[in-house]
């Protein structure tokens, strides 16, 4: 068969069964755990139980894809140590990414909202807004997502400021996001700050990974997310996701391999035909 004369249909099927039947039956490649996934979940799995965290959703839907998973498997993560979350968003729509990933978890665990965690919601301002709630948490947010007084909430009424943290993790699809924690939470108020990006920003976030700990390790986009699933022991999104890409690799691998197989058999057999 003259693979040069394939109809690319037939690639398109193979690939688009090679793509859907990870997404569909998760399949748990091995998948070696980098260190930067593994400070994070040291950090989160050392941190004593009942201690107040923040999480901070920092993207919106065009990157939800890589930063939701993320979000899922540091937020079980937390939920199993029984830390006390505080959500928060420096982006618009991570309120409700949080609360839809909230409730996908609660699925699983019996989370109580108020106690277990709060969701403060979303105030713009960047770089001030975290320098704020440094200071006071009350001042910046008085009241929660549904309109409820922040000290009269069982989760928040020993909670006034950054010094009650046990650590921040802020999962950022750009500015204001990572960058901005790191500088006040971690430079400013010594809290301990770790992150994820999305692949193409991540790189950007490396030079925080240094002596002095700015950054309390990085999960990059959705590679990291599928890290993190491991270090938790559980195949999520993020795992399929990888799985199927994966998959999609070899395909295109095998078709590159068989294409060049298939060049040099026809210039060969057209180089005898000449000789003949």
């Amino acid at each position: 068969m003259n693979l040069l004369k394939i109809d690319r249909r037939i690639i398109f099927l193979l690939l688009f069964i090679g793509v859907t039947i990870p997404l569909l039956v998760k399949i748990g490649f091995n998948l070696e755990v980098t260190e930067n996934s593994r400070f994070i979940y040291e950090l989160i799995e050392n941190t004593p139980e009942q201690t107040p965290v923040i999480v901070s959703l920092d993207f919106d839907p065009a990157s939800q894809a890589e930063l939701q998973p993320m979000a899922l498997a540091i937020l079980e993560h937390a939920f199993r140590k029984k830390h006390k979350v505080i959500l928060t968003a420096l982006w618009p729509m991570g309120v409700s990414i949080g609360e839809d990933t909230v409730k996908e978890l609660q699925k699983e665990y019996p989370i109580v909202y108020g106690e277990d965690y709060v969701n403060l919601g979303y105030k713009a301002g960047g770089m001030v807004t975290i320098q704020a709630m440094g200071r006071s948490f009350e001042n910046v947010y008085p009241k929660d997502i549904n309109s409820t007084v922040l000290d009269s909430i069982p989760l928040m009424k020993n909670v006034k400021n950054f010094e009650s943290l046990g650590y921040i993790v802020s999962l950022s699809a750009g500015s204001p996001g990572l960058k901005e924690w790191i500088m006040v939470g971690n430079d400013k108020y010594n809290v301990k700050v770790a992150g994820g990006a999305t692949a193409v920003s991540a790189p950007q976030m490396l030079p925080y990974l240094n002596k002095q700990q700015q950054l309390h390790g990085l999960l990059g986009g959705l590679k990291g997310a599928a890290e993190y699933e491991k270090l938790i022991g559980k195949v999520g999104m993020a795992t399929a996701g990888m799985d199927a890409q994966s998959i999609a690799h070899l395909i295109i691998i095998l078709f590159i391999v068989l294409g060049n197989i298939n060049y040099y058999v026809e210039k060969k057999r057209k180089k005898e035909g000449r000789n003949a």
